[in-house]
């Protein structure tokens, strides 16, 4: 392997070693849950916060337009007496300030009081407002927006166009692609089986473990030693996407001329879009499992039989698929 893609390689595992162990090291030392004396309020708020997966002093931001809060308490609003409301509007921070049930609410038992700030206060019913904000995290927002129907949508129409276009003129220009004319490196064919598993897998725990995939949404981490096996796992493929990415760009950069390693590079960026798409979208319909062995198969098929340069020019150290003459220097090797 050449010096320079081992060191690419290196510092990709270094960056993810080293970002995971920091996000470990300062952790105060934890009381075991057994010898620590809980009062009433403080057990309902424990049991409140493992089946919602926030609790008070969360915080959100609001994603819509304008949301409607209720400045007196939620009792006068079930008793049908004269109350006043504000509104709070996109992007305004909240904060959990109260959860309190009532039981007598036939719209929704749960009320949430957040504060915008130190004067604002206002009462809404979960149910209107969970779907109406998003946890104040980077993280959360990029779920949430790339989890939205409509965001979806139009993806999807861009996406197949845009590869539609992309792969079309590629094959006019008898340009390198991804699967059919592709580069003597195995990154780029890992990069795509692994965006087709991790896609795949991310529809399962959907499907399977949506209560894990909540609370990871409420509570997102990049580090894969924090969570469980399932989001572990997931974790694990996304930093591999993000290795095998950078080794699959260096060795594309030192096989083909700048202009070519573009195309190149567009194109295979192009079929792990259309991979992301087509795997946890079928995976929701469960026929996504045999899509991604018929896949795979394929994948190892063409970059091991027709991919894969097994030998050397003798004169010019040109790569060769098979002995005979040499494309670049017309040697003849047997």
């Amino acid at each position: 392997m050449p010096r320079n893609k081992r060191l690419v390689i290196w510092l990709s595992l270094f960056l993810f070693l080293t970002l995971s162990l920091t996000s470990c090291y300062h952790q105060k030392h934890k009381t075991h849950d057994a010898l620590v004396q809980f009062n009433e309020r403080q057990r309902d708020s424990l049991s409140f916060f493992t089946t919602h997966h926030y609790t008070k002093n969360y915080n959100f931001v609001v994603k819509c337009d304008s949301l409607v809060l209720l400045k007196q308490q939620p009792e006068e609003m079930v008793n049908n007496l004269q109350i006043d409301s504000f509104v709070v509007r996109r992007h305004d921070h909240l904060v959990v300030a109260d959860i309190r049930m009532i039981p007598t609410d036939s719209i929704d038992s749960v009320w949430v009081q957040v504060a915008r700030d130190q004067s604002t206060f206002g009462w809404i019913h979960e149910s209107e407002l969970i779907p109406n904000v998003v946890p104040d995290d980077p993280i959360s927002q990029f779920i949430s927006t790339f989890s939205d129907t409509h965001t979806i949508i139009f993806l999807v129409v861009i996406c197949l166009i845009s590869v539609g276009y992309l792969l079309r003129k590629l094959q006019r220009q008898q340009a390198p692609i991804v699967h059919f004319r592709d580069i003597d490196s195995f990154y780029p064919t890992l990069l795509t089986i692994i965006v087709a598993s991790s896609a795949t897998f991310y529809a399962s725990i959907q499907t399977f473990a949506p209560e894990v995939w909540r609370h990871f949404y409420y509570h997102p981490t990049l580090n894969p030693f924090s969570v469980p096996p399932l989001l572990a796992i997931f974790l694990v493929s996304v930093w591999a996407m993000l290795i095998i990415g950078i080794a699959a760009i260096d060795d594309t950069r030192h096989q083909l001329p700048f202009g070519e390693a573009i195309m190149y590079l567009s194109g295979l960026a192009a079929v792990c879009a259309v991979d992301y798409i087509v795997f946890s979208i079928t995976t929701l319909y469960y026929i996504g499992y045999l899509i991604l062995v018929a896949y795979v198969i394929f994948a190892l098929k063409r970059y091991f039989s027709i991919t894969r340069a097994y030998y050397i020019c003798g004169n010019c150290g040109a790569k060769l698929h098979r002995k005979g003459r040499c494309p670049h220097c017309g040697t003849m090797n047997k």
